[in-house]
């Protein structure tokens, strides 16, 4: 951003807290100044800086912080912000307008913007400072729970006290660590701030059922340790109603309490139940000072939840720049899955409004729950309450204050009316985390967006919980907006209508399905998709009879072709592993074809600047040693990465390079979408990074967390849990089930990434196709994998075997013998570089220059 604002004329908002929503204002701030009116100095106590602490519990498994980072939070390229990580605030001087920090300096301040947060609440139990004592708030937190979770060992009790969103939350995670958690809730049901005493008993029996043990309209008594447990048993818990659980930990989620202390310290205005009192403008008693998010008391009153703070931080960095925001009130909506369970609660929950009448459908036998709270004529929408099933809220939501469209419980029942986007008044709240409206959404359509992502893009509607997705989609669909899957010009089907027409009719040749299915004669675009296609659903070689001529460069020439018109050769090292002999073998040949050698990042050797004439030379000697393609060149499975496991490392806690080689040879030559990357790491320490793999197998001490939809690139994605602990026969089963489902109805070029997020339900669906078989087709993936494993046979192995394919592999077709004059090479130290045609020689850098 450029700045036209001189250094010296600058002013200095300091910020004291680096959470979302103090990230959120340093962005907004940023994104507005376009002048460069103001410089930023962050304070964060914290050792890492801002991170998304909504989804904390994704945190637990996989033990990686990075994946929790929110996008641009180090500022990196901004020169107008400083961010001091692991220094507080200790004191501010208001009327010298400066702020101490814990590290000694002093910063001066033209506004001061308090971002401090809240912090978790704590009962006076007895015993509640133990060191088997936790709360549950930062990622130190977790991480102090997982090491007396490890210690306890499998199945140890662990006790939250709380039963509210937090609690539950934090009773997931006691799970997911192999614990059996106890929750213990003051009032008479689950989550009650949020949900009413029906759709608490539902959420009681949904989690029971999992493995939870609920102890709802009872306290903690006291917390004492007993001299002679074990690490599984140090802890007893004895609650109000006489109960004693033994227990290994407590994890307190009480609720939370507003962090005003510095704002007190200084005398600056805070409520009677804490909150630091600010006007519509979220200016406190001291006019140079601002709080935003949790730790604001916006006239009085303080909100929880990530969306009023975001609310709050665009109107302090609206403030600063001249305008004239006034909080419009929040919107406590939330919608969430807890254990698994789909919770939603939306406007008067409770019903509090005079007058207001309740519409319930109670089904036991399903295990849903929903409520409608309307007006006394029952035509307005007040709020309402879902619990089990909660694809209804998208919809709902933005209709509280507004007429029904329909009567309330065809609204709620399964066989009632579905509401359309058409029934929502342009100023309707859709996206509550980024206070988007309808309009906002249909004026951003109406300028050409067409997608979901051009949505995002466009509006951030979406961008943060996702929960306003569906409702994105259909206003894309009511605005007239035809998102065509046509593959291409060629062919009106999809990607995965093409499979599927491959499947059922057996059609083997791209000129038979394009003259029944398609027009014209083929492009760039649809001659290399269906050739994946074809080489999906069946073993011939992807060189054999019309299907060479569909190739692109790389797979016409089973090789990479890089920018000087040479070709790399990467063969296969299942799991990293390679033989003495196999070394020498490669080193050979690097050596006599003078070729360019480099280890790559997925545990195989790459050999650099072979002339196409060359390449079935090289592979003969290869395939003499028992090395095969490593397909580097095709879409479809390149490398399985793995760590050396439990065979080599004390930490291992699995055979991740016996897992790893399996897994290899049993999608080696695999053709997708895309290409596919695998990895296993032998513990949590994760040294294999299966998180940033299409699939991540993850070893546990009870078996195998396999992670799906991770991606590198230009959009960088970590995988995400599908099912956890499991034996090596499920895990493959999993594996076949899922990589075969996005192979048949992925789209060109589609990564597994995206795919995912494509998905209607994303993961929750995937997991009931390839956990659960919602869709009765896990028995055909599995055969479609098994057909192709038992058909495997390397390309370079069946190419050397064929002299009709060997004969496509010169630089000249009427000179084979000839070599392309136009290929040379510049050493620059120790390296090998190609000479581009056109361009002059430019030196390389040395490593050490």
């Amino acid at each position: 951003m450029n700045s036209t604002v001189e250094p010296n004329q600058r002013k200095t908002a300091v910020v004291i807290g680096h959470g979302m929503v103090g990230h959120r204002f340093v962005e907004a701030l940023r994104s507005r100044d376009e002048a460069g009116q103001w410089q930023v100095v962050i304070l964060s106590e914290e050792r890492l800086p801002a991170y998304d602490r909504v989804g904390l519990s994704s945190y637990v498994g996989v033990w990686d912080a990075s994946a929790l980072a929110l996008p641009g939070n180090e500022y990196v390229a901004d020169e107008l912000v400083e961010l001091r990580l692991g220094q507080r605030a200790e004191a501010i001087d208001r009327d010298a307008r400066k702020v101490t920090t814990s590290a000694g300096d002093t910063i001066a301040y033209d506004a001061l913007v308090l971002a401090t947060g809240s912090y978790a609440f704590v009962p006076p139990v007895p015993g509640h400072d133990l060191p088997e004592c936790f709360v549950y708030r930062t990622l130190d937190d977790l991480d102090g729970i997982r090491a007396t979770a490890t210690t306890a060992g499998p199945g140890a009790v662990g006790v939250v006290v709380g039963g509210g969103l937090l609690g539950l939350e934090a009773a997931n995670a006691l799970r997911m660590l192999g614990m059996t958690p106890h929750v213990v809730e003051y009032n008479a049901r689950l989550m009650p701030a949020q949900i009413d005493e029906g759709g608490g008993a539902i959420l009681e029996r949904l989690v029971t059922d999992l493995g939870l043990e609920v102890h709802t309209g009872v306290g903690t008594s006291s917390i004492d340790t007993e001299p002679d447990s074990t690490p599984s048993g140090r802890l007893k818990v004895t609650l109000s109603d006489e109960t004693v659980i033994d227990a290994a930990l407590v994890v307190f989620s009480a609720g939370v309490r507003p962090r005003d202390q510095i704002a007190r310290d200084c005398g600056i205005e805070v409520g009677p139940r804490g909150g630091i009192i600010t006007d519509l403008g979220l200016r406190t008693s001291d006019p140079d000072i601002y709080a935003i998010g949790e730790c604001a008391a916006v006239e009085g009153t303080c909100y929880g939840l990530v969306a009023p703070g975001y609310t709050t931080a665009e109107i302090v960095a609206d403030r600063l720049l001249g305008g004239a925001g006034e909080f419009p009130g929040a919107d406590m909506s939330t919608k969430l899955k807890l254990l698994g369970v789909d919770v939603a609660s939306f406007g008067d929950a409770h019903g509090t409004t005079p007058g207001a009448l309740s519409v319930v459908l109670h089904d036991a036998a399903k295990g849903t729950y929903a409520k409608l709270v309307v007006s006394d004529d029952a035509q307005i929408l007040l709020g309402g309450i879902l619990v089990g099933d909660a694809t209804a809220y998208s919809s709902l939501r933005p209709l509280v204050g507004r007429p029904l469209p329909a009567e309330p419980a065809a609204l709620i029942s399964p066989a009632g009316a579905e509401l359309g986007a058409d029934a929502l008044p342009d100023d309707a709240q859709i996206c509550s985390c980024n206070n988007v409206s309808k309009g906002a959404i249909c004026g951003a359509i109406e300028d050409g967006a067409c997608d979901i992502a051009g949505v995002k893009k466009c509006t951030s509607a979406g961008t943060s919980c996702g929960g306003c997705v569906p409702m994105l989609k259909k206003l894309l669909e009511q605005s007239g907006v035809e998102m065509s899957k046509a593959l291409c010009e060629h062919f009106s089907q999809s990607r995965a209508e093409l499979f599927q027409i491959v499947q059922v009719t057996g059609i083997r040749t791209f000129s038979a399905l394009i003259a029944k299915h398609g027009k014209g004669t083929g492009c760039d675009i649809c001659k290399p998709t269906v050739a994946s296609i074809l080489a999906s659903t069946s073993s011939e070689h992807i060189l054999d009879g019309e299907q060479a001529a569909l190739q692109d460069t790389n797979d016409h020439f089973l090789a990479n072709l890089q920018k000087n018109g040479t070709y790399s050769v990467v063969p296969r090292m299942p799991g990293g592993e390679v033989t003495a002999q196999q070394l020498i073998t490669i080193g050979e040949v690097a050596k006599e074809f003078d070729l360019y050698v480099k280890v790559t990042g997925g545990q195989r050797i790459d050999l650099f600047g072979a002339r196409v004439e060359q390449l079935p030379l090289i592979w003969k000697r290869l395939v003499d040693v028992g090395m095969e393609s490593g397909h580097a060149y095709g879409k479809s499975l390149r490398t399985v990465k793995s760590c050396v496991g439990s065979t080599w490392c004390r930490y291992g806690q699995q055979d991740s390079v016996g897992m790893a080689v399996l897994l290899e040879k049993r999608y080696r030559g695999l053709r997708s979408p895309h290409k596919l990357k695998l990895a296993v790491s032998g513990c949590a320490r994760e040294c294999a990074e299966a998180r940033g793999k299409d699939v991540g197998v993850i070893a546990t001490e009870h078996g195998w967390n396999l992670y799906v939809g991770g991606n590198g690139g230009l959009v960088p994605k970590h995988a995400v849990l599908l099912a956890g602990d499991l034996d090596d026969e499920t895990l493959i089963r999993y594996i076949d089930r899922y990589l075969m489902f996005y192979v048949r109805t992925a789209d060109r070029l589609q990564r597994t990434a995206p795919w995912q997020e494509a998905l209607e339900g994303g993961i929750d669906y995937l997991k009931q196709v390839v956990c659960e078989d919602i869709l009765g087709i896990a028995d055909d993936l599995e055969a479609a994998m098994a057909q192709h494993v038992i058909g495997y046979r390397d390309e370079w192995a069946a190419v050397l075997d064929d002299e009709e394919k060997l004969s496509r592999f010169v630089s000249f077709v009427n000179a084979p013998e000839e070599a392309d004059p136009t290929i040379s090479f510049n050493e620059s130290g120790d390296r090998k570089v190609p000479v581009l045609l056109g361009m002059p020689d430019i030196p390389v850098a040395t490593h050490g220059q």
